[in-house]
């Protein structure tokens, strides 16, 4: 799947000669804080709805404001990874989308991307989720998914996080089990960190932290 076949029917355009307060209704009926200007189908800028509160004419054409200097955009032909960066980077509601010649192709919507992310990486697949803590240098996929096989645990999808303050990887495995005991031990015995398990391991072990309290609240 590439970025323009995610593109949203309807995300509005500004045109120069819209008015500030018009951006803004456009802004409040699609829920939107950002909405691309478009001239002669040329994308000219994104006009975000913050700048638009602060303009003191907001009754004025937009081509006479100071702030359409914002660019922000993918080209249709990229990846739906690179428009979930950009959209993360600048913490944007859409995505302007262009072609090589800066023609304005349409927006990709925050949900859609968040609906693309969830129905192509396994998310919405039943299974439990396991995230190890593994050194840089020692980290491998080929010995992670070893590990999984030789407990006949599939891993789905897999995501690399570096902790700032450490350098750790946090290595978080979507896998096609909520049975993880077993898996969980053997990363254990291979010399892994496992930080977290959501799965019956985790209930499991929820439900025996609770006994011992139990036990040790009878026992006084």
């Amino acid at each position: 799947m590439i970025i323009e076949q995610l593109i949203s029917p309807v995300v509005p355009t500004l045109l120069p000669t819209d008015t500030g307060s018009r951006a803004l209704f456009l802004m409040e009926e699609h829920h939107l804080a950002q909405l691309p200007l478009v001239t002669g189908a040329k994308y000219m800028a994104l006009v975000q709805e913050h700048e638009l509160l602060d303009w003191n004419k907001p009754e004025s054409p937009l081509n006479g404001a100071d702030f359409l200097h914002y660019k922000p955009a993918v080209f249709a032909t990229g990846h739906p990874y690179d428009a979930l960066r950009v959209a993360h980077v600048h913490n944007l509601d859409i995505v302007p989308v262009i072609d090589r010649s800066n023609t304005y192709l349409g927006a990709i919507t925050s949900s859609s991307l968040l609906r693309y992310i969830t129905e192509n990486s396994g998310l919405g697949n039943p299974g439990g989720i396991i995230v190890l803590e593994v050194a840089p240098r020692n980290y491998s996929l080929t010995e992670i998914a070893r590990i999984c096989e030789n407990e006949d645990v599939i891993i789905i999808s897999t995501q690399l996080y570096t902790e700032m303050e450490t350098g750790m990887l946090r290595v978080t495995l979507k896998t096609d089990r909520t049975d993880l005991g077993a898996v969980v031990s053997s990363f254990e015995r291979h010399g892994y960190q496992v930080k977290e398990v959501f799965g019956e391991q985790a209930g499991q072990e929820d439900m025996a932290s609770r006994y011992r309290l139990l036990m040790s609240y009878i026992n006084m």
